[in-house]
């Protein structure tokens, strides 16, 4: 189910470094080398792939950008924020993973 504004105001509150644009929810992720962030986008993506929630990931030199939204339900959802904390403990494993 989509969340309200309120709700995604909310989990924003708990969820350092992500922000909304639009109906999608972002996060920059900055890593100590190009490798860096490469292994964060092969680990997250093993865990997109288990949950079957597939974000849209931009790789840049040092940065990954993570862009996430429920496709099917028009926007955020709880699967989103889910993500959204994997993606925060996979870019610490990777070695980095301050918001830019």
């Amino acid at each position: 189910n989509l969340l309200s504004k309120e709700e995604i105001e909310s989990r924003l509150a708990s969820a350092p470094g992500w922000r909304t644009e639009g109906s999608v929810l972002v996060k920059e992720f900055q890593f100590p080398s190009y490798l860096a962030g490469i292994e964060f986008v092969r680990a997250l993506a093993e865990e997109a792939e288990v949950m079957n929630h597939h974000p849209d990931l931009s790789v840049g030199w040092r940065k990954v950008t993570v862009s996430l939204s429920t496709h099917s339900a028009g926007g955020i959802t709880g699967l989103d924020f889910e993500l959204a904390e994997k993606a925060d403990r996979r870019a610490v494993t990777a070695g980095g993973g301050d918001a830019v």
